[in-house]
């Protein structure tokens, strides 16, 4: 997700390839409610929002630190 910062109501997949807290089975489907906008790491980003789970329900609200080029946008 190299593009454009990810928009509320994104629904992401985070994976290893956005930070090794969420390798393999640790993986999360996550819908963004907003970006923080405060300057981090160069390509990192504090994403608040909901964990979903396979039938798309929210069941956890959680802020994450993530890399930017790591995520996928998925709907």
């Amino acid at each position: 997700m190299s593009e454009a910062l990810p928009q509320a109501g994104d629904v992401l997949y985070v994976g290893g390839a956005a930070s090794v807290q969420f390798a393999g089975s640790r993986a999360l489907t996550f819908r963004v409610i907003r970006v923080d906008p405060r300057i981090t790491y160069d390509g990192w980003l504090w994403i608040d929002g909901y964990v979903l789970d396979p039938s798309g329900d929210a069941t956890e609200r959680r802020v994450i630190f993530v890399k930017r080029d790591g995520l996928r946008k998925i709907r």
